[in-house]
């Protein structure tokens, strides 16, 4: 009757770390020779676990990925020119706390958007703020909240993600109001956050599909200076394993 009503206040105080801890650990006889200053660390550890297990399930959902991917199981038996000390590299977390931005381009079908959200998923896991968006619905996520009057309110959301991943970039050339509206989010997260950018197309052909040189310049020199670039080749991979790529 105790424990069960120490689990009771656990939970009132929103403790549920805590409580699962103490149900599971009160019932297990190898914890009856521990200290109470042990038994209060094992409780407390439990407490930050669940805690830590909870936000990066917040983080998760938030991010919307496409995929679920983590560089652990990228597959580089493939030839495709993916260089697998850069991206061990990139497991660790500096390149975000530097805000250096991911480049990824090459043909379909060799696995970009599966290694941008491995990237993002390791941002989770790490305990930073990710979003996944493909570049056409990007657009209409700024057109539409251009019309309802949440612009700016969502151009600050994109602006305050530690890192921010933008698939299927240029799969057609920007128009007039594209190319502006995405140097709004470049801009405002130059030197604040990184960015993983995926595109079929080549880096030498963005400043052409962008459209206007000025802008272009714009872009391309927050974007592009200092990032990490990974230029994929090869046959399509999609189809010949299950899960990893």
């Amino acid at each position: 009757m105790l424990h069960e009503t120490t689990v009771a206040t656990l939970n009132a105080l929103k403790l549920f770390g805590m409580a699962r801890g103490f149900a599971e650990r009160a019932s297990d006889p190898k914890h009856t020779e521990l200290s109470h200053a042990e038994f209060a660390g094992l409780l407390a550890q439990d407490e930050k676990t669940y805690r830590e297990n909870q936000r990066l399930k917040r983080l998760l959902k938030k991010a919307r990925f496409k995929m679920q991917a983590c560089l652990e199981d990228v597959d580089y038996r493939h030839e495709r020119g993916l260089e697998k000390s850069t991206l061990r590299e990139l497991a660790d977390v500096n390149w975000i706390e530097a805000r250096r931005n991911v480049l990824l381009t090459g043909p379909t079908g060799l696995g970009k958007t599966y290694l941008s959200c491995a990237l993002g998923n390791m941002a989770a896991r790490a305990g930073y703020t990710a979003f996944y968006v493909r570049a056409p619905r990007l657009f209409e996520m700024l057109n539409q909240a251009r019309g309802d009057g949440t612009h700016m309110k969502t151009l600050g959301r994109l602006a305050k993600v530690q890192l921010l991943i933008v698939d299927d970039f240029l799969l057609t050339p920007l128009a007039a109001a594209e190319r502006k509206e995405f140097l709004e989010v470049i801009e405002d997260r130059y030197k604040a956050g990184s960015t993983v950018v995926a595109s079929q197309c080549p880096i030498k052909k963005w400043h052409e599909g962008i459209g206007d040189p000025t802008l272009a310049d714009a872009i391309l020199d927050r974007l592009v200076h200092n990032a990490y670039k990974f230029a994929l080749r090869g046959d399509s991979i999609r189809g010949k394993e299950n899960g990893a790529q």
